[in-house]
Parts: structure tokens; C-alpha cells; sequence
């Protein structure tokens, strides 16, 4: 119930409003005199109330000064003026230092009612707009996903259509195609979204840490476990549990994962006493897990309870009409943290974004463009801004008309010619390539090059 302050030094004209505008379903608080007005205001009244109605012309107090002071203390809240005949300057003074409105006595109630209901409309609009402008200055851009090729179109939609369900979800993607941003639209469209959701990456853990961190531990659990810890299926109680690289999880804790869909409970690292379990689990791999479960490395009956929903992402090579709008959008996320004033790409530029085959996907790209951002000295980057889309002796990196390339080709020489410019660094090439340091080993021992360090 909107609350109303009404001030007047004459008690008729208090009674009249009052009863008025309790009619009307509004709460009314009295006040003969401005300074006690302010005194409510000070105390923290102005968070209470909705509209200010007050007389221009006070004995103890001068109406504009109170006006002042009320516009300081409650500055979001509209105050309504009130005026004799014979005070019209000083209504309209009042409306110049921020009265919403005035009204002249004698008043009908018709009157009185339409200029406080505008006054509210007024206020209850001005709060949206601020809220709006808090949470556009606020806006955590991270988590929007942006594309205009229909083939993301089609597992973008598949996504919205099953984020409802509380069914778990197994996200299929190369490193770098968006599998995290897809769990947490998941989530946030989920009746689980006012919980909270939890990511774990299981290739970069050891099995014990894996398994401390999923399921919690108690004190003396392990060497080195000197107080009790909750894990993440705790953490994400009744939110969305996201688990990355699932692919990478030993037998053992594939098996204790088992449990959890199962039977909905855990048991914590050195305790025998099962807790209950309430997370939706949402799976993310880059490998492909069915052949993972026919060569005996991943468990059939695991794989079947993460993938009731598959959401397969296609790589950045397979959408490239979604390129230069997720260029255009890194572009200006960087460019506003950097304070810079960067419009766009040149057609050089774009048709090198084009043309590359980015086997790291969008977080390669994302890397690029941060680089782009940094270095570039003019309002549009250039071909030569984006060195990282060039081989080493200085030709494009597409391969010639006529010499198509298998696709492991073009990565494994991509990855060389990443890790040749970063002097074999393995860490910064990872970061550059939009893949865990973890891959990247494993990639450089597929591909055998890990002699060309020396």
C-alpha cells in the first residue's frame, strides 16, 4: 500500500485529504509542521514514502526551504505542492526547484486525485529507468551468446526448448565452441535459475582433487585435510552442476558420478554417511564419448544417464556468418574496458577473420580480438593488427586453390606454427589457442611435436 506524507498548517485541510486519500486505498501520514516533515524524512521515512504533498507557505519553516530539503533527503520521491489563490509565484518557484506539480486551494477532489495518481505513475516509471540504467552500467556481457548463422540458430533454439526439464544435458563441442555458455542458458532459463550454478573442469585436476572437490571431504579424510570441505554438488545445492572435460574423469569417480544420478546422494571423502543430492547435471566434452565407451575408457552406463538431451556445437569453421559478429562483439566489449575508441575491422581485417580456420573456435577468437584491441592505434583494426592470422614467413594461413587440407592437417599446423611464434611456451600457445595447457600436451603428442622444441 502506497504511503503518502501530507504537510499543512492548517488541521482542516489535513482531516479533508486524509480521509480523502485513505478512501483511495493510500496509507496518510500528518504533519502540521515542515520541520517535522523533514525530522521523518531523516529518519529514513523517505524510503517509505511514495509522494510528498505539502504546503508552499509554512509559520515555522518557509515552504521552499522545506521543498529543498525534502528533494535532498528523498530525491526519487514527487512532491506536490499546495497553494492559496494569492501564491501562484511561489507554486510555480516551487515547480521550478523540483516539484512535480501544484495545486491551488481551494481544490476539488477530482483535482487532487488526478495530480497525485500522475505524480505516482511519474515516480513508479522514473524508478524503472533507473533500475534499467543500473542494470545496462551493470550488464555482465560473459554470458550472451551471440550468432546469426542458423545452424547455431537450431541448437540454440533445441536449448531454450529443454532448459525447463530438469533432464541432464550432454554438451558436445570442440574446445572453445561455447559449451559453458550453453550450461549457463540452460540454467538461466531453468526454474533452478535463482540457485546457483557451479562449473568444474575435470581435466585439470588429479583424481583425488577431482573427487575431494565434486564430493567434499571431512577432516583427517587425507593427508593434508585439516578441516572439513564442501563440494560442489553441495555448493550447487538445487542449482545446475556444470562438469567440463567429463570425458577426462578416471573409472573411479565415473563410477561415484554413477551414484549421484542414480540414487541422488554422495558420500564425502572419510565419512561412510550419505548426503542427498538436488543438482541437475549438465555434462561437457570435446571428445566423443561413444567411442570413449566402445574402447572401455568411459563407462556405457554413465554415458546413457548424461545423455538423455545432446547438444552438439557445431566449431566456428562450420558458422562462419557468425564471425564477424562475434569479432564486432569482443571488439567492443575490449575496446570499452580499455577506454579506447575503436569502431570496427577493415576490409583487411575482415577478410583475414574470414579466411582463418580457427581451430581454437570462438576463445581463440576471443584472444585474437582482445590482442586487436590493445595494440591497434587507429579507429579500425587492420590486417596488420592481427598478426597471430598469418604464418610464420608472412603468407595467409588458408591453404592454396586447389590444395584442400584435411582438417587434422590445418590444426596440427596451426598448433605448430602457434607454438614456433611463442618460442614453444606452452602455456602462453594454450591461452592463445583457446585450449587447456592439458589438451595442448596431448595434442603436441598426437601430432608428434613435441621434438620441435629444441
Amino acid at each position: 500500500m502506497t504511503r503518502l506524507f501530507l504537510c499543512d498548517d492548517e488541521e482542516d485541510i489535513l482531516i479533508y485529504l486524509k480521509k480523502l486519500l485513505q478512501r483511495r486505498g493510500y496509507q496518510v501520514e500528518t504533519f502540521l509542521r515542515g520541520a517535522d516533515l523533514l525530522a521523518r524524512l531523516e529518519g529514513s521515512g523517505g524510503e517509505k514514502v511514495g509522494l510528498i504533498l505539502q504546503d508552499v507557505r509554512m509559520p515555522d519553516l518557509d515552504g521552499l526551504q522545506v521543498l529543498r530539503r525534502a528533494r535532498k533527503l528523498a530525491p526519487e520521491v514527487p512532491v506536490v505542492v499546495m497553494s492559496a489563490f494569492g501564491a501562484i509565484d511561489d507554486a510555480v518557484q516551487a515547480v521550478k526547484l523540483g516539484a512535480y506539480d501544484y495545486l491551488t486551494k481551494p481544490f476539488p477532489k477530482e483535482k487532487v486525485l488526478g495530480v497525485v495518481e500522475n505524480a505516482l505513475e511519474h515516480r513508479r516509471l522514473a524508478v524503472e529507468n533507473r533500475e534499467l540504467r543500473d542494470r545496462l552500467n551493470r550488464r555482465d556481457t560473459s554470458g550472451e551468446i551471440v550468432f546469426r548463422s542458423l545452424r547455431f540458430r537450431e541448437v540454440y533454439d533445441l536449448a531454450l526448448q529443454v532448459a525447463g526439464s530438469d533432464a541432464n544435458v550432454l554438451v558436445l563441442g570442440e574446445s572453445g565452441t561455447g559449451k559453458e555458455l550453453i550450461a549457463r542458458l540452460l540454467h538461466r532459463h531453468s526454474p533452478r535459475r535463482e540457485r546457483t550454478f557451479v562449473s568444474l573442469n575435470c581435466a585439470t585436476l588429479a583424481d583425488n582433487l577431482l573427487e575431494s572437490q565434486l564430493f567434499g571431504h571431512v577432516r583427517g579424510a587425507f593427508t593434508g585435510a585439516i578441516s572439513n570441505q564442501r563440494g560442489l554438488i553441495e555448493e550447487a545445492e538445487g542449482g545446475t552442476l556444470l562438469l567440463d572435460e567429463v570425458g577426462d574423469m578416471s573409472p573411479a569417480v565415473q563410477a561415484k558420478l554413477l551414484r549421484v544420478i542414480q540414487e541422488r546422494d554422495y558420500t564425502p571423502l572419510g565419512t561412510t554417511r550419505p548426503r542427498s543430492a538436488d543438482v541437475r547435471l549438465v555434462a561437457a566434452t570435446n571428445k566423443d564419448l561413444a567411442r570413449e565407451v566402445a574402447e572401455g575408457r568411459f563407462r556405457e552406463d554413465l554415458y546413457y544417464r548424461l545423455n538423455v538431451i545432446t547438444l552438439a556445437l557445431p566449431p566456428l569453421r562450420e558458422r562462419p556468418e557468425d564471425i564477424e559478429p562475434l569479432a564486432l562483439f569482443f571488439l567492443r566489449r575490449f575496446a570499452a574496458r580499455l577506454r579506447k575508441e575503436i569502431h570496427g575491422f577493415d576490409a583487411a581485417a575482415i577478410r583475414r577473420l574470414a579466411e582463418y580456420p580457427w581451430p581454437g573456435n570462438i576463445r581463440e577468437l576471443e584472444n585474437v580480438i582482445e590482442r586487436a584491441a590493445i595494440l591497434t592505434r587507429t579507429a579500425l583494426v587492420g590486417g596488420d593488427d592481427l598478426p597471430e592470422l598469418r604464418r610464420p614467413g608472412g603468407t595467409p594461413a588458408p591453404a592454396p586453390a586447389g590444395a584442400l587440407l584435411a582438417l587434422e592437417v590445418v590444426e596440427r599446423n596451426h598448433i605448430a606454427d602457434v607454438l614456433h611464434q611463442t618460442g614453444f611456451h606452452k602455456s602462453r600457445a594454450a591461452e592463445i589457442l583457446g585450449i587447456s595447457r592439458k589438451t595442448l600436451d596431448r595434442k603436441i603428442a598426437e601430432f608428434g611435436l613435441a621434438g620441435q622444441g629444441g
